[in-house]
């Protein structure tokens, strides 16, 4: 076992040679390496490369990035693998990286420079403690790996912008290419320019499994707070947050990315989102596109402000199907509560959902009425569309129409909800559907 105590402060203050001793002791691959603290200049990355049973304890030491490359620290090809208590300070107040998103079939990793921490196929990595500022690219990014946990960190002031100075979803915390058995617990994300924590796979990449986000608290994102992309059996449970969609002139509109408290993208079945907790979302509370088979319960999305607070205001809860592989089906959204969204409180389609016991209030901001037109019209032909409390559409990206679902037991009030409480696509029929028991007012 190796054991290295390096007096950072004192045998070295700047320069390329602040990182001499310290790679010099990760290159053993093995045992435990103790930095006493102070601040480190790193004038390249820290590679910890087929590394079995490492142990990195920072003690407070700041690893200031001073070069441009794929980030501060890269685990990989490693096993068994811990670092806590480090701090990163990445170099954007100097350099800005500015560039869009990657081609659609070319991973994060490959694409995404200036990050905080890289985890390249490696199993059993543990992050924690830890705190990672001022990086152009993502706090964290895993790839390929599995046994990732991420525990109490805290993640600032990150992420890079695209030409039309939009977010291009860097700054928070990314699982990609197939992770699995991943979780982030406790950690802290705030004034990301994109996601906070998400999972994403290339269409032809195998999905990310098992995983859990939990007791996170994530403010200030300009994009979406959680996401579960391409995935299978993720828990996204008891996280809170707000000022989701801020600043508003950061968000992507143009790649249809509005703001989403809880999002969902790709092929995502067997999951679950439950007793989460957001307040001022510029956006949607719940977006499932790609959602199926699953569980959304318990959630609350809390918007104080009157509409010309939120540019991108959106429906509560939207259902989607862009992936080609899914059908929206058997999805059960119960016991939620959400206040102050521009449109209605549900757009369903597809087949099976039970949707209960949830309460919409301050529903349709937009005062969407009779005469839609402006931001009331979206399909002239479907004029009941963003005026309706509940609305059972054709479809969504593709068709599949809203039918054998329940509605029953929900709260509903806002403008217009004592007359439209429910609507219905041109094709929809009422008896399609159940809806029943539900409390609709002004």
């Amino acid at each position: 076992m190796l054991r290295v105590i390096l007096g950072i402060g004192a045998i070295l203050l700047t320069g390329c040679q602040g990182d001499g001793k310290l790679r010099q002791a990760l290159a053993a691959k093995s045992g435990e390496v103790q930095l006493s603290g102070g601040e480190v200049t790193l004038s390249a990355p820290l590679v910890i490369e087929g590394a079995d049973n490492l142990t990195v304890i920072g003690m407070g030491a700041v690893l200031k990035v001073d070069f441009e490359g794929e980030a501060a620290i890269v685990v990989r090809n490693s096993k068994n693998i811990r670092i806590e208590n480090v701090s990163v300070l990445g170099s954007r107040e100097k350099k800005e990286y500015v560039h869009g998103l990657p081609p659609s079939d070319v991973p994060m990793i490959k694409f995404t420079r200036g990050n905080g921490i890289v985890i390249d196929n490696s199993d059993n990595v543990t992050i924690a403690k830890s705190t990672i500022r001022l990086v152009q690219g993502y706090g964290v990014l895993a790839s390929n790996s599995r046994k990732v946990a991420l525990e109490e960190l805290l993640i600032g002031d990150s992420g890079s912008l695209n030409d039309k100075g939009k977010n291009n979803a860097t700054g928070g915390i990314l699982f990609e290419e197939g992770c699995r058995d991943f979780t982030v617990r406790r950690s802290k994300i705030r004034n990301v320019r994109g996601n906070g924590i998400w999972t994403h796979s290339l269409y032809t990449s195998p999905r990310n499994e098992h995983g859990e986000f939990a007791a996170n608290d994530i403010r200030y994102v300009a994009r979406d707070a959680l996401q579960a992309g391409h995935a299978v059996d993720v828990r996204v449970t008891d996280n809170t947050g707000g000022f989701i969609g801020f600043p508003s002139d950061q968000v992507d509109v143009a790649t249809f990315a509005v703001p989403v408290a809880l999002d969902t993208a790709g092929n995502v079945e067997k999951s679950v989102y439950s007793g989460n907790k957001f307040e001022e979302v510029n956006g949607k509370c719940l977006d499932l596109d790609g959602f199926h088979h699953g569980a959304v319960e318990k959630n609350e999305c809390r918007n104080a402000r009157g509409d010309e607070a939120y540019p991108y205001l959106h429906f509560a809860i939207v259902l989607n199907n862009s992936n080609p592989d899914m059908e929206s089906r058997d999805i059960r959204i119960a016991g939620n509560r959400m206040q102050g969204f521009r449109y209605g409180a549900v757009f369903l389609i597809g087949e099976g959902h039970l949707v209960k016991d949830n309460v919409f209030a301050r529903i349709n901001l937009a005062n969407c009425g009779d005469a839609p037109k402006g931001v009331c019209t979206y399909k002239p032909e479907e004029p009941d569309m963003l005026r309706s409390g509940v609305y059972f559409g054709l479809g969504a990206h593709r068709p599949s129409p809203a039918r054998k679902n329940v509605v029953e037991g929900n709260t509903v009030h806002g403008f217009g909800m004592s007359r439209r409480c429910v609507g219905h696509a041109p094709g929809v029929k009422p008896a399609d559907n159940i809806f029943r028991g539900n409390a609709c007012a002004e």
